[in-house]
């Protein structure tokens, strides 16, 4: 356990060191200070998915050619018309104001991370060729269980060059149950036979 600051202690499964790290304890803890955890993590679980669906969103975000007080008030005027709040707008003024913008999305995946690693959850982020239907994801849940994952979080990506199969991260342990690995390892193991 490592202390942090307050009299609580953190575990250290989330690594606060790094840019994303810090920011992501900074808003964390401000919204725990100011009694609006819930309602702030469940806004930039709203966030990320926004970011992650809009493309103009992205291009501001990440072009630096853009005065900041351009990219930064872009960015405020979209947050204000899809009604987050003042906590999480003044946060990503200061990301603006820092120069961040092009790390805002990591801030938030950092942000769920870290409310994981307090709640005392395991995220296992799984990449599959095709998006998981309802019984892929509980039998995933049953499989990550028996490998000693009882509280863990699944986060899902698709990714179509995998062409089959999974990938599974947890931590540092990765599970590579993909179609296109498997072939790259025939691929080796026949010119080993040649």
């Amino acid at each position: 356990m490592v202390a942090s600051g307050v009299t609580t202690a953190q575990p250290v499964a989330f690594a606060s060191n790094g840019l994303e790290g810090r920011y992501a304890t900074a808003l964390y803890e401000l919204a725990a200070e100011q009694q609006q955890l819930d309602a702030v993590l469940d806004e930039c679980a709203a966030l990320a998915r926004l970011i992650d669906e809009s493309a103009p969103l992205r291009t501001v975000l990440d072009d630096r050619r853009l005065d900041i007080r351009v990219s930064r008030k872009a960015v405020l005027a979209v947050l204000d018309s899809q009604g987050f709040c003042q906590t999480l707008k003044n946060f990503v003024g200061v990301v603006a104001d820092n120069r961040r913008l092009p790390n805002l999305r990591q801030i938030m995946a950092a942000v769920d991370a870290l409310a994981s690693a307090r709640r005392g959850e395991v995220v296992a982020d799984v990449t599959s060729a095709q998006p998981l239907t309802t019984t892929q994801r509980a039998q995933l849940q049953v499989r990550l269980a028996e490998a000693g994952y009882s509280r863990i979080t699944i986060r899902e990506r698709v990714d179509s060059s995998l062409l089959g199969g999974l990938v599974v991260r947890v931590g540092a342990k990765l599970y590579d149950a993909s179609l296109q690995t498997r072939l790259f390892r025939l691929h080796y193991a026949m010119k080993g036979a040649a």
